[in-house]
């Protein structure tokens, strides 16, 4: 993928990397809408917890994952 990137023209990697920064933002953006909606436990503070501690098992998770694909 990255090789067939590289051969596009300056102008265009510009606007492929602007497409998808945005689309990564907006991902994110909706990922983030949906935990405060369904997340919501009634505190910001229960709520950024139980955020940041899912977080870290999908990061430890992908992390065990990463390591067996090696």
């Amino acid at each position: 993928m990255f090789h067939r990137i590289q051969k596009l023209k300056p102008f265009k990697q510009a606007i492929f990397s602007l497409l998808i920064g945005c689309a990564v933002v907006t991902f994110w953006k909706g990922v983030w809408g949906l935990l405060e909606v369904y997340l919501h436990m009634g505190s910001q503070e229960i709520n950024s917890w139980v955020a940041l501690f899912i977080g870290l098992f999908i990061l430890a998770i992908t992390h065990y994952w990463t390591k067996e694909l090696a």
